[in-house]
């Protein structure tokens, strides 16, 4: 999902400030060690971790939706996130409050939808992001779990980078290139970097289960492991994708002679179920079906590690993982 504008961050907890409540938390056996989480536990989302997104622009992609700071779009319940699409026609702010104009507009959409971010609240520098989630299925359906840098130190977008670890994009509808029987049953994961607009770069691949079963059938758990100048990311453990910090870059002056910006700059996570856009409406069955929604985003939990014998470049666990010396 891409961003637009820059990021002006009040409050940002850094790597070293993660929260304390995992503090004795014991390193897995990878020497991942757990330093934020959200199992969803509760009756309603837990404002210290989240804040809900509240604009109508679209994402920069022309999506159909408002997201709202309402129980109708957001709600935890039964151990389990619900990010709900409905249909409805809502007036909002145009924009999140970061890159809104002064004053900010009202814009109306017909569907509304829930997204909540970390954003101002706590962000990382490498490590571990894992996540047990179960996207929808549907033409113009869009749901995302993606990163962004909690400042733009390299500049606006993309020169800061952005990482989407998962985008289901209209699972289920018609794919000729897909395998299997059921249609489009691919996730995406990718990285823009480069230079602003229209010289920006995407690296992005696509992933389908062993099965070739449709992901929206159940939950499943995505991982990634990011470290000084390398990425890698797997579904059910099994890895699909590793990137090298070769295969990216940033065009800010502040990035010369730095060989792994932008991506050695702490992030924020988010999640949300977007309706239509770019990237859903001009493939597959094309445009945003009639009955797509109601449509729900389930997420059972977010996990953060941390390298424990390495924090700084994270790297020592990757070694171990891939089993290097």
């Amino acid at each position: 999902m891409t961003h637009l504008g820059k990021l002006v961050l009040a409050v940002v907890a850094a790597w070293a400030g993660s929260p304390s409540a995992y503090a004795n938390a014991n390193p897995a056996p990878s020497g991942w060690k757990l330093v934020w989480a959200d199992e969803f536990n509760g009756t309603e989302l837990d404002r210290t971790k989240w804040k809900p997104e509240q604009s109508c622009w679209g994402g920069g992609n022309f999506e159909r939706q408002c997201y709202t700071d309402r129980s109708k779009n957001i709600r935890v319940s039964d151990g389990i996130l619900h990010l709900m699409a409905r249909k409805e026609r809502f007036t909002g702010p145009d924009r999140p409050p970061e890159i809104a104009d002064k004053p900010n507009p009202k814009k109306t959409q017909n569907i509304t939808s829930g997204k909540i971010r970390t954003l101002g609240l706590v962000s990382w520098k490498y490590g571990k992001i894992e996540f047990r989630a179960k996207p929808p299925k549907g033409q113009g359906t869009w749901p995302a779990v993606w990163m962004m840098p909690s400042e733009n130190y390299y500049g606006g977008w993309p020169r800061s980078g952005e990482i989407d670890i998962l985008e289901g994009v209209n699972l289920g509808a018609t794919c000729t290139v897909c395998e299997g029987t059921v249609g489009e049953n691919r996730m995406i994961s990718a990285l823009h970097f480069g230079d602003f607009a229209p010289a920006n770069k995407v690296l992005d691949t696509r992933v389908a289960l062993p099965s070739k079963a449709l992901p929206s059938d159940d939950f499943h758990i995505w991982t990634l492991e990011w470290a000084e100048g390398i990425m890698r990311f797997s579904l059910d453990g099994r890895l699909y994708w590793e990137v090298k910090a070769d295969q990216w870059d940033s065009a800010s002056p502040l990035a010369k002679g730095n060989g792994v910006a932008p991506f050695d700059q702490p992030f924020y996570i988010m999640a949300n179920l977007a309706i239509g856009g770019r990237l859903s409406e001009e493939n597959n069955d094309k445009g945003v079906a009639a009955d797509v929604v109601p449509a729900e985003f389930l997420i059972d939990w977010i996990r953060i590690y941390q390298c424990a014998e390495d924090p700084e470049k994270g790297l020592a666990c990757l070694q171990k993982a891939k089993g290097d010396e």
